[in-house]
């Protein structure tokens, strides 16, 4: 999982537009996906998540994500398989039944979880992290310490999985495998937290007594020298987001 949340360096459409407008475009996204009951409407969204990941050469990362997401989204997609009994009746449960309707609800949750991750995944991917805290605080008047908060966690995410793939590495040196089902990796996983809680919190303390001796304290909103301008390519995309969770809504 190295390079995961890093910023990659190129001239697609997105890494040419204006932070602030990527980051509204993404959470439009993610609204218009959760408004949506239609899964035409979830698969072409995501069919255009993966068209952007492809144009910014950032495929095979985007596959990953969705690999994990569906994991993920697949504990929930059984629930709502077996708890909404809704359409022609499939297979009987002693609570209700599993019908056409359930299995549309499962589907319903894999691909609007997926569609929803995608635009906030490519977001950080294109986008430099200290350009969205600046460009946050330059455009939307954010307070710096809000918008350093939210970068800093952004930043320390793959900060912790590396250490957390350092540790689990010399754990395998040291002869524990970690191979086998979820249960046991969970159960052999469960231990090495506390040695990364020790590493994130001596990291932690260290980076708030960085930021203090650079002067953060006394951050204003003209401190950066560097603007951020609309393009007619940013009016362009946000109006296009726009439209898009209107049908969201509409659907």
């Amino acid at each position: 999982m190295r390079g995961f949340l890093e910023y990659v360096p190129g001239s697609s459409l997105l890494h040419r537009m204006n932070p602030v407008t990527k980051l509204a475009c993404s959470l439009l996204a993610i609204f218009a996906c959760f408004l949506a009951n239609s899964l035409v409407f979830l698969a072409a969204v995501l069919v255009v998540d993966y068209v952007l990941a492809a144009r910014c050469k950032l495929l095979p990362q985007t596959l990953g994500l969705s690999k994990a997401v569906a994991s993920f989204s697949l504990m929930l997609a059984i629930i709502a398989l077996l708890t909404t009994p809704e359409g022609t009746p499939i297979v009987g449960l002693p609570w209700g039944y599993i019908g056409t309707g359930s299995l549309r609800a499962m589907a319903l949750v894999v691909l609007r979880l997926l569609a929803c991750a995608i635009p906030l995944f490519l977001t950080f991917y294109v986008t430099k992290v200290n350009d969205i805290s600046n460009a946050l605080v330059k455009v939307c008047h954010v307070p710096y310490r809000y918008a350093f908060v939210f970068t800093s966690t952004v930043r320390f995410i793959p900060v912790f999985m590396n250490d957390m793939e350092g540790i689990m590495e010399a754990q395998t040196a040291r002869g524990v495998e970690f191979d086998g089902g979820l249960i046991k990796r969970l159960r052999l996983m469960a231990p090495l937290c506390v040695p990364l809680l020790v590493s994130s919190v001596r990291k932690t303390n260290s980076a708030a007594i960085a930021a203090e001796v650079r002067g953060f304290s006394l951050r204003t909103r003209e401190s950066g020298h560097k603007r951020y301008p609309f393009a007619p390519l940013d009016a362009i995309t946000f109006a296009a987001c726009v439209a898009l969770l209107v049908a969201g809504v509409v659907l």
